[in-house]
C-alpha cells in the first residue's frame, strides 16, 4: 500500500517536470513565432521620387511596415522582387517603361508570394479593370488616409482582397451598368416596334381595339394584328398575362 503510493508520487512529479519543459519550450518558440511575423517587408514602386520619399517616411512612422527597396519603373520594381522578396508591392500604375499593369502580371505569375497593391490617382473603371485582370490584389487612391492605408497593406498582405470605397462604388455600378445592358439586350420587349410598345401600354390600360384604333387613327384590324404581334415575340398568350408583364416593367401602373 504504502509503496504504491510511493511510486504514484514519483509519476506525478514526473509529469510535472514533463509539463514544465512544454511550457518553457512553448515560451521560448513564442518570441521566435512573433519574430517571424515581424513587419511586413514592402516595396514602393512610383516613378515619382518625392512621393515615394513621403511614402517612405510615413510607413516608418509604423513598426508594421518595413520598406525593403523603392523603383521607378516596372523593370526595377521586376528586380527588386526577385532580388528582396516583398511581401506587398505599392504600385503606381502609370510609369514609364514597363507598365504597372505589365509589372503586375509578371509579379502575380512569377512570384506568387509578394502581392500588390495599386494605389494610384486614377480611379476610372478601365484602369481598375486592368489593374484587377493582371492580378493586382487591391486597388486605393493616393488620396488615401493614413490609417486606411496601413490596413489596406495589411489585408494585402495576408492574400486578402482591398478596395477602398471609391473603387468599390466604380465595380458595383459598372457591374449594374453591364447588367442592366445585357438584360436590356436579351430581353423580348427590345423586339417591339414603337408601335407595338405603345398599343400594348393602351391594352395595358384597359382600351379596348375599337378604343386604340381610333385613338391612333388606324383600322380596329390593324389593332389587332399588332397586338398578335406582340404576344408573339413576347411568347404571352392572353390579355391577362399581358398587362402582369406591361405592370411588371413598369410600362403601367397599377
Amino acid at each position: 500500500m504504502i509503496a504504491a503510493k510511493e511510486k504514484e508520487k514519483e509519476r506525478e512529479k514526473e509529469r510535472e517536470k514533463r509539463g514544465g519543459e512544454r511550457s518553457a519550450a512553448q515560451a521560448h518558440a513564442g518570441p521566435e513565432k512573433e519574430e517571424a511575423a515581424g513587419p511586413v517587408p514592402v516595396v514602393l514602386a512610383d516613378d515619382h521620387a518625392i512621393f515615394r520619399q513621403g511614402l517612405r517616411r510615413l510607413l516608418a512612422e509604423s513598426p508594421r511596415f518595413r520598406v525593403v527597396g523603392e523603383a521607378s519603373d516596372g523593370r526595377e520594381t521586376l528586380e527588386l522582387v526577385k532580388s528582396a522578396a516583398p511581401r506587398v508591392v505599392l504600385m503606381d500604375l502609370t510609369m514609364p517603361g514597363l507598365s504597372g499593369v505589365e509589372a503586375t502580371r509578371r509579379i502575380r505569375k512569377h512570384h506568387p508570394n509578394t502581392y500588390v497593391l495599386v494605389l494610384s490617382v486614377h480611379g476610372e473603371e478601365d484602369y481598375v479593370a486592368q489593374a484587377l485582370e493582371a492580378g493586382a490584389n487591391g486597388y486605393v487612391l493616393k488620396d488615401i488616409r493614413a490609417p486606411e492605408l496601413f490596413d489596406a497593406i495589411e489585408t494585402t498582405a495576408q492574400g486578402r482582397r482591398y478596395l477602398s470605397p471609391v473603387i468599390e462604388d466604380t465595380i458595383v455600378n459598372e457591374y449594374l451598368r453591364l447588367r442592366k445592358e445585357r438584360s436590356d439586350s436579351e430581353s423580348p420587349y427590345q423586339l417591339l416596334t414603337p408601335r407595338e410598345r405603345e398599343i400594348l401600354r393602351l391594352i395595358s390600360e384597359g382600351k379596348s381595339s375599337r378604343n386604340i384604333a381610333e385613338e391612333l387613327n388606324v383600322s380596329p384590324k390593324t389593332v389587332e394584328t399588332h397586338r398578335a404581334n406582340i404576344m408573339r415575340k413576347l411568347d404571352i398568350h392572353n390579355i391577362a398575362d399581358l398587362v402582369r408583364y406591361a405592370i411588371s416593367r413598369g410600362i403601367v401602373q397599377i
